[in-house]
């Protein structure tokens, strides 16, 4: 048996499973209020303190390292990597802690998971981290030398769906052709042939989200940028955080603008319809790749939940191929379904070397 400890670090809470061959025995999330998060002045400074309300879940739970066979955690802002596993070695944790290409508490994934299998010496892993790049060349290219679209996206979930699908219909990963939407507060898409992510739609040029502004018009962003109003922080927040929903309607909750819509009201209705056509035409992107041969077109996220949201993006984008809703998402499992394969010998697992850190 193949006993898997999948650890998934966010911002303000710190997901624990443990799962025997595949089959979830423990689920548990820890919420960290902003008060105990408050006495860290830096990201980093979280680290023992997340490790110990680890350990006392696991200790609770009657779980200990040495019934675990590996652990897999949640991978941070790496360099751009292929997608799959990643043995966690010192280097990578001193690249996450150090010099990530950006500060997200997922960066704290790889030491937790360290730190946790040392006094057993098992091994742990990152696997299909948000930095997956596996674009071809082609789809790099923009209008400005020395500015290429970044891969930067939902990817242990929607590479987790694109496998759901294959198993589901009994085909291999590599012999389909997929386009897979994250629908949550951000929103991502991806492109999957040949068993790989060849193009994706980060969340800085695609949709716009609950949260998120998506692409904007270039000339007013370069006027609003320079208009003196915001620091490069508070820009950087908007776009991030107070962009879609949340600059339209005040709210980033979309069951409460589902609500607004059933109580006639227009404005949250048009924002709601755009949203999703929005998704819609960045699929239609995707699908050009191809030439319009897609297997199928599966919405993922917890968006994915919504009868009415699924069925304005399906609507427009079903003649295609056919829809798919894999409604929410499930890090945890998606961590040790990937790190099994490892174990299982169906995948193999790399080390970055000194050079891929730099």
């Amino acid at each position: 048996m193949y006993r898997i400890l999948a650890i998934n670090p966010g911002s303000t809470t710190t997901k624990v499973g443990v799962f025997d061959d595949g089959v979830s025995i423990i689920d548990f999330t820890i919420s960290h209020s902003e008060e105990e998060l408050s006495q860290f002045p830096e990201l980093f400074d979280q680290l023992d303190f997340r490790y110990e309300a680890v350990k006392k879940i696991l200790q609770d739970a009657r779980i200990t390292g040495d019934t675990c066979t590996a652990i897999a955690a949640r991978g941070g802002l790496l360099p751009p990597v292929k997608a799959g596993a990643y043995l966690v070695t010192p280097a990578m944790i001193d690249y996450l802690r150090y010099r990530p290409q950006l500060i997200h508490a997922s960066n704290l994934g790889a030491e937790l998971a360290y730190k946790l299998a040392a006094p057993y010496n098992i091994p742990c892993y990152v696997y299909d981290p948000v930095t997956v790049d596996e674009m071809l060349p082609v789809y790099k290219i923009t209008g400005l030398a020395g500015f290429e679209r970044r891969a930067l996206g939902h990817n242990l979930n929607m590479r987790a769906m694109a496998h759901r699908y294959a198993k589901e219909h009994q085909i291999s990963y590599d012999e389909v052709t997929l386009i897979v939407a994250h629908l949550g507060t951000g929103i991502t898409l991806t492109l999957h042939q040949n068993g790989r992510i060849i193009d994706m739609i980060n969340d800085e040029e695609g949709p716009f989200s609950p949260e998120r502004t998506g692409g904007l018009p270039s000339g007013l962003l370069i006027d609003f940028a320079l208009s003196g109003h915001y620091t490069r922080s508070e820009l950087h927040n908007l776009i991030k955080t107070g962009g879609g929903f949340m600059s339209h309607l005040g709210t980033k909750d979309v069951r409460k603008v589902e609500v607004w819509i059933k109580a006639g009201n227009e404005n949250a209705k048009l924002i709601y319809e755009a949203m999703a056509l929005s998704v819609a035409r960045w699929i239609g992107t995707l699908a050009v790749d191809v030439k319009g041969n897609v297997d199928a077109i599966i919405l993922t996220g917890g968006i994915a939940k919504s009868e009415y949201f699924t069925a304005l993006i399906s609507d427009h984008v079903s003649f295609l191929a056919p829809v798919v809703i894999y409604e929410g998402e499930d890090e945890l499992a998606a961590l040790s379904r990937g790190v099994l394969r490892v174990l299982k010998g169906e995948e193999e697992a790399r080390i970055l070397s000194a050079s891929d850190l730099q």
